[in-house]
């Protein structure tokens, strides 16, 4: 009698296991959706990196120099020198 039922149990057992590997929780699906996600974490990142390190060069210039400061106040905020004259030509 108990060799009529092992095959059952078996049966059910790994349908109850395939169950869980295509719909549970940590099912083949799900895992690729969060590989996506993690993919495209990581490219924002590396984006925000990119930008985090151009900012950083940007503030060590400005802390170790003054070519950057007068470049930006002539440029952003038209500073002129004494003495000196600006002229704008335009095409």
């Amino acid at each position: 009698m108990g060799n009529r039922w092992t095959p059952a149990v078996l049966v059910t057992l790994l349908v109850l296991f395939q169950a869980q590997l295509w719909l549970g929780r940590g099912s083949i699906p799900a895992v690729h959706e969060m590989q996506r996600h993690l993919d495209e974490q990581l490219a924002k990142n590396k984006a925000a990196q990119a930008v985090n390190d151009q900012l950083a060069a940007e503030v060590k210039d400005l802390q170790e120099g003054l070519e950057l400061v007068e470049e930006k106040a002539r440029g952003e905020l038209g500073m002129v020198k004494p003495n000196e004259m600006f002229v704008q030509i335009t095409q």
